[in-house]
């Protein structure tokens, strides 16, 4: 009689043909590439069949393939519910969660972090702060926060807010060099740049209507907290998420500028791997994400101040 089909050489052949590639697979799983390749062989080698049909742009289910997809299909769809049945009766939430989020300087986010970790002291949390956007199947996150949008294949999303961004500049900066009133006004004036997913500097910022503008910048950084710096210690007129720059924006320390003609909403959302069945710690942190977003995310562009600009920029009719 021989040895019985094991459960990790069924799930590395679903997970192949679902994904159709073998590094998304490893991937999904957090193995690596060479470890679905071998429990692919193994499983080829104790049935005695072809499966796959893998050549370097393309993988296809052999008629033997098709067949044992969607018996697997089957088989792992009532392990996952009898697993999801003993969470449920075990009512404890555990597991590793890792989490990939951008540079936060709001404290409520550390907050809501350690809250979450004293109400689930099973879940072993690894939280990396990053302004490069995370490749969750690739780098091997349960989670990430991003603005977003468009999604990878593979990731759902639950939308979190719609964060504006803004032009703002400092008080003495704005005496020194005048206030801008257009997109063209910027040619004459210093731009504090970031980097486009955290990887690649700007070389553009968006306008309301969706279309961008080509701006030379003065300063680059793909760290957001350095971006505010500058712009607080007037080095030019940067444009940084709402959130970023809110108490700054209250305070006067910081002026919005180009109102209307800089700036967009971006949509900020918590996005996980689509999957049929969501574990109870993704699902758990995720539910917690939302809760929180509201009171600190959907926060109304402050007021701005007057402000003595001493020479002023000369108005013109609004730059395209």
């Amino acid at each position: 009689m021989s040895d019985p089909l094991e459960t990790a050489e069924l799930l590395a052949f679903a997970k192949t043909v679902d994904s159709r590639s073998l590094s998304r697979a490893a991937a999904e799983l957090g193995v690596p590439r060479a470890t679905i390749s071998r429990r692919l062989a193994r499983l080829e080698e104790r049935l005695g069949a072809r499966l796959l049909r893998r050549t370097t742009r393309s993988l296809a289910l052999t008629d033997a393939g098709e067949a044992l997809y969607r018996h697997a299909r089957i088989v792992l769809e009532a392990l996952a519910s009898a697993e999801a049945s003993v969470r449920r009766a075990d009512d404890v939430v555990r597991g590793d969660l890792r989490i990939s989020v951008p540079p936060m300087i709001n404290d409520s986010f550390f907050a809501m972090l350690n809250t979450f970790a004293q109400r689930f002291p099973e879940v072993r949390m690894h939280i990396h702060f990053t302004t490069r956007h995370a490749d969750l199947m690739r780098d091997g996150y349960d989670v990430a926060i991003r603005a977003t949008a468009e999604l990878e294949p593979g990731l759902t999303a639950r939308t979190l807010a719609r964060m504006p961004l803004l032009a703002v500049a400092a008080p003495a900066y704005l005496a020194a060099h005048g206030t801008p009133r257009t997109r063209r006004d910027l040619r004459t004036h210093r731009c504090l740049m970031g980097f486009a997913r955290g990887e690649t500097p700007q070389t553009h910022w968006p306008f309301p209507g969706g279309g961008k503008l080509h701006v030379e910048g003065a300063f680059f950084t793909n760290e957001v907290p350095l971006l505010v710096d500058a712009a607080l210690r007037g080095l030019g007129i940067a444009v940084l998420p709402l959130m970023a720059v809110y108490e700054h924006l209250q305070s006067g320390a910081l002026v919005h500028v180009l109102d209307g003609a800089i700036g967009a909403d971006s949509r900020v959302a918590v996005v996980f791997l689509e999957r049929e069945f969501v574990p109870p710690h993704v699902r758990a942190f995720v539910d917690a994400v939302v809760a929180w977003a509201p009171s600190e995310l959907g926060r109304p562009v402050p007021e701005c101040k007057a402000v003595a600009t001493g020479k002023r920029t000369r108005r013109r009719k609004r730059g395209r």
